[in-house]
């Protein structure tokens, strides 16, 4: 019993951190659209996937350094909460839409960073 435990809590935040980077990348493919030239495409997937590339690492060195990977992944998980809800008080986002927005990404990344833990 304790084996199958410990292998939970090795794989899982390792496995839904890949899901949760996946899932990032998703977001990535409404620069696809009738009209735009291939290179506009590539330089939209190319910018859209910035924090999915810097993610990829933290994920590749948290592989074997949990810390690092629990440290990374709740700031990543604060510090998009913060970003919009600042962004909700600087214009007429309405504040609920906000919180939907931060437990949408910031909740999975917090998820994976205590897992880490």
């Amino acid at each position: 019993m304790s084996v199958k435990v410990g292998k939970l809590v090795f794989w899982a935040p390792r496995i839904l951190s890949i899901l949760f980077v996946m899932f990032l990348a998703m977001f990535s493919l409404d620069v696809i659209e009738p009209g735009r030239s291939t290179g506009e495409i590539i330089i939209g997937l190319i910018m859209h996937n910035i924090p999915v590339f810097i993610l990829t690492g933290l994920v590749i060195i948290a592989w074997k350094h949990e810390l690092v990977g629990a440290v990374a992944f709740i700031t990543v998980g604060l510090l998009y909460s913060g970003l919009t809800l600042s962004e909700a008080i600087k214009s007429e986002i309405p504040w609920y839409q906000s919180i939907s927005w931060s437990l949408t990404i910031a909740g999975p990344a917090l998820l994976v960073g205590i897992l880490f833990l």
